[in-house]
């Protein structure tokens, strides 16, 4: 037996067609896009890239349904690089969350060291950022603020209607991480009015691993410099990297197959709908939280019910080390979890979990009732031992 439980990471099963898109890709596409001499498999890589941008705008609410505000990375962490160490200069201040992964906190550390100044807002004991705390320390006037939609740790979700509305009325552009909710949760981030939203492809949009990117505000872009440079296909007889979007932001050849991956995903999320998607892992995530708040010693971090929370559980057991519990699962009954700090030691400060951590379960679209019940029972038998 097998039993995947730890999607917080990565999905998985994927769709069986982002596996064939990306083989499909390799055996009869594979031409580089825009550097070539415009025969059919070119024709076709740049159609799929274009494609992947679209349904991406369309599913995001990119500004002016423009797909050329879409910059591909590798993944969300890169996103993010380059929306903070190309934006943010010395003299300037940044807010953030104490519920913050190190995708964010560490480039954040670095520009600290450069001269921008670094303000944490508390959240409270279930990792959430309330948008009075925001609105009270928007007098000290920050040049940006990036959030996480949706913890990694413990799947809190915050507020970011209310968010980004406080910082649409101060002038604030705001940044939000979105690599626990992509796929799973309905954003318009142009209603909302973000500056940016970076996003991961292989968690809820179950693409492959590789590949991510960037949905822009137009006017933001062109504020934000980058700092990758190269060939881009296009502009050839220019020395410096053109401001043209999307070039500005993805000098080199691209994970093609990454993103012929993706388009498959997008395609079957699309098809599922994101509402279906939703529900069953709430179904799933209802059953499993209810099931660990009956076992003997459970602390569970966050939020008690699957009310403004992702089906992602942070646990811990009297008298038990997390780590030993995850091995035990893993070599005695097939389960697979996450124990640690999970990239993210502010948010286990701030749920009261640092140092030593948790065991995150966190099941997914693929996952079955059958496999909470073994998972709880696997659980049982471990903590009786």
């Amino acid at each position: 037996m097998s039993i995947y439980m730890n999607n917080g990471a990565t999905t998985w099963p994927k769709p069986e067609c982002v596996a064939g898109a990306m083989y499909g890709f390799l055996t009869s596409g594979g031409a580089n896009v825009a550097r070539g001499s415009a025969s059919k498999r070119d024709l076709k890589s740049l159609d799929l890239v274009f494609s992947c941008r679209e349904e991406l705008v369309s599913l995001f609410g990119g500004w002016n349904e423009d797909p050329r505000y879409v910059s591909f990375t590798a993944n969300v962490t890169e996103s993010i690089n380059v929306v903070l160490k190309g934006y943010l200069k010395p003299g300037m201040t940044v807010f953030t969350s104490g519920m913050e992964h190190n995708a964010v906190l560490r480039p954040l550390r670095r520009l600290e060291s450069k001269g921008v100044k670094v303000e944490i807002l508390p959240c409270d004991e279930e990792g959430f950022l309330h948008p009075g705390t925001l609105a009270e320390a928007m007098a000290r006037r920050p040049d940006l603020a990036i959030f996480s939609h949706a913890s990694n740790v413990c799947g809190t979700i915050q507020d970011i209607a209310s968010l980004s509305g406080i910082c649409r009325e101060t002038g604030v552009p705001m940044v939000v991480d979105c690599a626990q909710t992509a796929g799973l949760l309905d954003m318009n981030a142009r209603e909302l009015g973000l500056a940016a939203l970076c996003f991961t492809g292989h968690k809820g949009l179950f693409g492959p691993q590789g590949i991510g990117g960037i949905l822009w505000k137009p006017e933001f872009a062109e504020r934000t410099e980058w700092f990758v440079e190269g060939g881009t296909g296009s502009f050839s007889h220019l020395e410096l990297q053109p401001d043209a979007m999307p070039d500005k932001f993805e000098a080199g050849t691209p994970n093609l197959p990454g993103v012929a991956g993706l388009f498959a995903a997008l395609e079957w999320i699309r098809e599922t709908g994101i509402d279906a998607i939703r529900m069953r892992e709430e179904a799933l995530g209802a059953q499993l939280i209810e099931g660990l708040l009956s076992l003997p010693g459970v602390l569970l971090s966050g939020r008690k019910t699957m009310d403004g929370r992702l089906p992602v559980f942070a646990v811990n057991f009297e008298g038990h080390d997390n780590g030993l519990i995850a091995g035990r699962l893993s070599e005695e009954h097939g389960i697979e979890t996450r124990p640690g700090l999970h990239c993210a030691p502010l948010a286990h400060r701030t749920l009261g979990t640092f140092p030593g951590g948790a065991l995150r379960i966190s099941p997914g679209y693929f996952n079955t009732e059958e496999d909470v019940r073994a998972t709880l029972s696997a659980l049982r038998s471990i903590l009786a031992s």
